[in-house]
């Protein structure tokens, strides 16, 4: 069962609009549907709540120590708490999943991922929860760097803020530990098209029965 929600990014007004922050902004509207502040706890390196879910207690961190010794703060919460990593689940960006998409996995590696690089050697293990929210890649490594410490453009700003509001409806189930469910929810990009409906007897007939020249006119409905 989920006991801890966390969400990476860097702290600091300078970075709060970059596509590395999106775990930040994952938290941030799970915390608004729990209804739940996050406060700074100098104990734990992190902005930190609590709260209960089904009577068992849920704490949300996001780790005020950059990215790239996040592991340490979810550790010291984690250890405290006694909260074993399969009951951890971390959102972060993701370079490899376009915007507007995202995927939800145990384990795995890190694929070069700081904050996830931290998490592995503070956890000791790589078997915690992943929510991978996409941010598209530069098409080149070099630029890296620089892609993930910058704004996204509107359209994947909002791509990435649909997901985030998918994944956050998902969290009962998360929650739950219904992750078959969860998985659907997270991993539905966009709402299946509905088939169009069969058409009757009655339709067939009233289309048998139209004036000869009215399938020739060019104005029918």
């Amino acid at each position: 069962m989920i006991r801890l929600l966390v969400g990476l990014g860097n702290p600091g007004p300078d970075y709060a609009g970059t596509r590395h922050n999106a775990g930040f902004w994952w938290l941030d509207a799970v915390a608004r549907q729990l209804n739940v502040s996050l406060q700074m706890d100098k104990a734990y390196q992190g902005l930190v709540a609590r709260t209960t879910f089904q009577g068992h207690p849920l704490w949300l961190l996001q780790p005020q120590t950059f990215m790239n010794l996040s592991g340490h703060s979810v550790a010291a919460l984690a250890r405290f708490f006694k909260i074993e990593p399969q009951d951890i689940l971390v959102a972060h960006d993701e370079l490899d999943i376009a915007p507007g998409e995202a995927k939800l996995k145990l384990g795995g590696g890190h694929a070069g991922h700081n904050g996830l690089r931290d998490l592995h050697a503070q956890l000791g293990t790589d078997q915690y929860w992943r929510l991978r929210i996409g941010v598209g890649h530069p098409g080149n490594k070099a630029e890296v760097i620089h892609w993930v410490l910058k704004k996204p453009s509107p359209d994947h700003r909002i791509a990435i803020e649909q997901t985030i509001d998918r994944a956050a409806g998902a969290l009962p189930y998360l929650l739950a530990d219904d992750m078959a469910q969860a998985t659907r929810l997270i991993h539905t990009s966009k709402p299946p098209r509905p088939k169009p409906p069969r058409p009757t007897p009655s339709d067939a007939a009233r289309v048998a029965d139209r004036p000869a020249d009215a399938t020739n006119r060019g104005d029918m409905p």
